[in-house]
């Protein structure tokens, strides 16, 4: 029998458990990745057409910290069905999937957040069912001033997925002859391995549906929010972030120094997200 390795049962022992598993909602599966155990639970959603897995190092770093912490495929993304019928897709229907995860794991509240797309999601989980988050982490939303920007850079994806589905199907085979394995090079092919029926239906239902709640209602959020807002980014304009956290009576706002901090030098946002969340929690 081969000697083992001093330290490495004791690492391997102390390593978080990592769960994926999935959920039927309204007919559809939804598919989600546990981190961590534990009654104080985050859950994390995702940008526009990437996945859970862009949030497994954040994820990660909250188990490891003593979280239970869930990312969740919203549908049209990811291990998630993927239905053609663009009325399924709004920011209300994926706040409802997120309080669905909840429901089917049975955890009566968590810390709710997200980037971009997830960032408005845990708003409207915050307007619509208040009672079940604790705490809001909300990175890059996309709010008011990223209108122009947003309908630039995704109306063309649209008209393609819509007119021109060759052309995505083109770059779908293409992000399938990439080796895997990097965890960066594994979320830039996931998002560019899409369908264009479902892409289309997606797309349509964000961009002509309700992207937030609007301001009237985001000055009523009473749940404590951490926002986290960069500069130079049209999508996700600093001053939406920064007028949110205003907005919001019991919000604190954290400057990121680019739009991939949190990705490439993470120490000082996930600091932010870890301390905010256990306050949440021993509220």
């Amino acid at each position: 029998m081969p000697a083992l390795i001093p330290g490495r049962r004791r690492e391997r022992s102390s390593r978080p458990i990592e769960l994926s598993g999935s959920f039927t909602h309204e007919g559809h599966r939804l598919a989600y990745t546990e981190f961590g155990s534990g009654d104080r639970v985050v859950v994390l959603t995702h940008g526009i057409m990437l996945t859970r897995r862009m949030h497994a190092p954040l994820a990660r770093r909250l188990a490891r910290a003593g979280f239970r912490a869930i990312t969740l495929d919203l549908l049209g993304h990811g291990d998630s069905d993927r239905p053609t019928d663009s009325w399924l897709y709004s920011m209300p229907a994926f706040a409802e999937q997120t309080v669905a995860l909840l429901d089917h794991l049975e955890i009566d509240a968590a810390v709710i957040g997200g980037t971009s797309l997830g960032a408005n999601v845990a708003l409207e989980v915050a307007v619509s069912a208040p009672e079940r988050a604790l705490g809001l982490i909300v990175e890059m939303p996309v709010l008011d001033n990223a209108i122009v920007a947003g309908l630039i850079t995704f109306a063309p994806l649209l008209m393609a997925a819509r007119f021109l589905p060759v052309t995505v199907q083109g770059v779908a085979l293409a992000a399938k002859l990439v080796p895997h394995g990097n965890q960066w090079v594994d979320v830039v092919t996931d998002t560019l391995s899409q369908e264009p029926a479902p892409m289309a239906a997606l797309l349509h239902g964000v961009l002509f549906g309700r992207i937030a709640p609007p301001k009237s209602i985001r000055r009523k959020i009473e749940t404590p929010a951490l926002v986290i807002g960069h500069e130079g980014d049209p999508i996700h304009p600093f001053g939406d972030a920064d007028t949110l956290a205003a907005d919001m009576p019991a919000a604190e706002f954290v400057q990121a120094r680019s739009p991939v901090e949190l990705r490439f030098d993470p120490t000082r946002l996930t600091d932010a997200i870890t301390g905010f969340s256990a306050r949440c929690h021993d509220r």
